[in-house]
């Protein structure tokens, strides 16, 4: 049966991936040691960029009728979804994006993937199920113990009605967590996982996807022959499949850092006065650029010249350099505003007073996408009275509560309730983890008593009998 050719026309909206574009993205992720840096290589290699003394909004008034000046707009759509950036940019369609979304040396590889797994709509019982799998992965990434050595603990700890079949689905939620390959419980599976993560249309893709299920002995042992002949290629075929195979990553974990830097600048100030809360830029995070404006004089010019090309050319690149740090500013602290809106308790009480607050609740209020609230709030800090915080602190998952939406507790509140109540403890009766189930129900926050033991522990604080014996 011959098929027949068509033409189809196909209407829909996408985000077109320019250079700028991708610039501005980037700055917007960067933490602010690594902009500075990033600001201090551009004014090396662009003589028409130069440091101003005051700072504020960029200097964009430089030369505004050339016709090149045109091209800029007076805001970037920095605002994007994960499918924007993969699709221009070549990366996989829902597995990881382009280097600058893997800024991860100030985050050890459990806290990301904790706070995946609080921004993420599972259930209790599977989020305990998931907890569990997180604390099995080892530093490259993978999974360091058998499902059913963890199956046998979850069922201690309650869950003894729990099968097989329930770890796998979580596991393969968990799987699709940032980054690609996570989860993985031997190198063939993890590189099984990236493979599935690329578009279909990736050129060579069945036989690599075929090769790293069949074949990963035959790749090591260097077996081209084999190769060749189970694969249907030709040399040039088997050695590009072989390069897409390489270019994966054996050990994705292996991108975080097991401690973080304490050395942090915030970029962001939160301040009251007697009008209120307000939250601004710090002055002091970064320098202010401006155009240097003997150079940039030179540039009206009307002589075609390889000089004149050449200030042009670095003169468009100062201008969208500074567009794009406008843009950060401008984003950062929009959102940095609509969070601390909504902490304003935290910030008067403590963390008791800390409201469950998830990523689309700030997506949906700024009218952004929840990756570029991701972005923002990776690395991003903020000065309050209270203490220098992460942009990322003040989410926090909702937990407990009575039969109401409004009687949601957040996980960081109920931390430090708990740890309230055992500072308050009587000395020779310190309170067990099912008496502070108890005080808590009677303050109207329902947790089990796994969930009590596991904020303790994670707070480093021994159990009622340890106590007791301690003191």
């Amino acid at each position: 049966m011959a098929m027949k050719a068509s033409l189809q026309l196909r209407v829909g909206t996408q985000l077109t991936m320019t250079p700028q574009l991708q610039q501005a993205i980037a700055l917007l992720q960067l933490s602010t040691l690594d902009l500075r840096q990033e600001i201090q290589q551009a004014m090396e290699s662009n003589p028409l960029l130069e440091l101003d003394d005051e700072f504020g909004e960029q200097a964009t008034q430089e030369t505004p009728d050339d016709d090149w000046a045109s091209e800029i707009p007076e805001q970037l759509a920095t605002d994007s979804d994960w499918s924007d950036t993969y699709q221009d940019l070549g990366a996989p369609a829902g597995g990881e994006g382009p280097d600058f979304e893997r800024q991860a040396q100030s985050q050890s590889l459990q806290g990301h993937l904790a706070w995946q797994l609080a921004m993420s709509d599972l259930d209790p019982r599977a989020r305990q199920i998931a907890e569990s799998l997180i604390d099995a992965v080892d530093d490259a990434g993978y999974l360091a113990t058998s499902l059913d050595e963890i199956r046998g603990g979850l069922r201690q700890q309650g869950l003894a009605d729990l099968r097989s079949q329930e770890m796998e689905r979580v596991l393969l939620r968990l799987q699709q967590f940032d980054p690609t390959g996570i989860f993985a419980r031997d190198l063939r599976e993890c590189l099984q996982l990236q493979l599935g993560a690329l578009p279909d249309d990736t050129p060579l893709l069945p036989q690599a996807r075929r090769l790293v299920r069949q074949f990963l002995e035959a790749l090591a042992g260097g077996d081209r022959r084999l190769l060749k002949r189970r694969l249907g290629l030709d040399d040039d075929a088997l050695d590009a499949t072989i390069a897409l195979v390489r270019g994966l990553d054996p050990r994705p974990g292996s991108a975080f850092a097991s401690v973080t830097d304490d050395y942090v600048i915030p970029d962001l100030v939160a301040y009251h006065d007697q009008r209120g809360w307000h939250v601004e830029l710090n002055p002091e995070a970064l320098p202010r650029l401006r155009i240097q404006p003997d150079y940039a004089a030179l540039v009206r010019r009307a002589d075609r010249s390889d000089d004149n090309q050449f200030l042009k050319e670095h003169l468009q690149e100062a201008r969208w350099l500074m567009k794009s740090l406008s843009s950060r500013n401008d984003t950062l602290l929009r959102v940095g505003r609509e969070i601390l809106a909504r902490q304003l308790d935290f910030l008067e009480r403590g963390e008791e007073a800390m409201k469950p607050l998830i990523l689309a609740d700030i997506a949906q209020a700024v009218e952004m996408h929840e990756s570029t609230i991701s972005r923002v709030t990776t690395q991003k800090f903020i000065h309050t009275p209270r203490g220098v915080f992460e942009l990322k602190f003040f989410f926090s998952s909702h937990v407990g509560g009575g039969e109401g939406e409004g009687d949601a507790h957040s996980s960081t509140a109920i931390r430090a309730r708990i740890r309230k109540l055992i500072q308050e403890e009587p000395p020779r009766k310190p309170l067990s983890d099912s008496r502070l189930v108890t005080l808590l129900d009677e303050a109207g926050i329902q947790v089990a008593r796994r969930t009590v033991a596991k904020y303790r522990e994670a707070m480093g604080i021994p159990s009622s009998s340890e106590r007791r014996r301690l003191r």
